[in-house]
């Protein structure tokens, strides 16, 4: 099977919108490959952290892409033989990707690595511009959202069973920074492609997306039988 005949389910959506949970669950029903395009951002912005790298400096944050040596093994992210699975899924690691993510460079760097999680038998990948930009061929497209108030509750609960310190009203003001700077930036924005399928999350729980999606995935299916 040629590259371009692989099926690929992308999802895109805003932070704490779930995407993550339900592509995750997807892909093991499926048993497809699995794609979380924002580890790579936020490794980005672990390293440049650890480095003292300003994360304006698109050039030096586009080196970084380009060195990235990391592996993925279960629930493992290795980076340099240590496991910081736990280290980039704190707020200020995210925050830190988002802007990471805001430059050309740094993006054009990683979009050959995020293609090439398109293996046999298929792959569901979710991120920001999955459907827009990275796998614009993709067999569906989802668009995953929820209301503010209602991501913010669920990263709280998240962090709280993580034993975090953390603080809703501070969540929530992040989680609308984060959209703001994600929905604006010049370069591949978050937004909803013409051709993807809107599902809001906010009433819904995981079951449930994880059903929607894989009957619109088993309808395409049938179609081109």
């Amino acid at each position: 099977m040629g590259i371009n005949n692989i099926p690929v389910i992308a999802i895109d959506g805003p932070s704490a919108s779930g995407k993550g949970t339900v592509a995750q669950q997807v892909s093991r029903n499926l048993g497809f490959h699995y794609l979380d395009s924002g580890t790579l951002y936020r490794l980005i912005a672990l390293v440049a952290t650890q480095r003292g790298v300003n994360l304006a400096d698109e050039e030096a944050l586009a080196n970084i892409a380009k060195q990235l040596r990391v592996t993925f093994k279960d629930k493992e992210i290795r980076l340099g033989g240590e496991d910081v699975a736990d280290l980039i899924r704190t707020e200020a690691c995210g925050n830190g990707a988002s802007r990471v993510a805001a430059h050309f460079q740094v993006r054009k760097a990683l979009l050959g690595r995020q293609r090439a999680f398109r293996l046999d038998p298929g792959l569901v990948a979710e991120g920001r511009d999955m459907c827009s930009v990275v796998f614009p061929d993709a067999t569906l497209k989802i668009f995953l959202a929820a209301s503010a108030e209602t991501r913010a509750q669920r990263r709280y609960k998240q962090l709280m069973e993580k034993g975090a310190d953390v603080n809703i009203a501070t969540i929530l003001q992040d989680i609308r920074e984060r959209d703001a700077r994600d929905s604006d930036r010049s370069v591949a924005p978050l937004k909803q492609s013409a051709n993807s399928s809107f599902i809001d999350t906010t009433l819904l729980n995981i079951t449930e997306v994880v059903n929607e999606i894989q009957r619109q995935y088993t309808e395409i299916c049938v179609k081109n039988v």
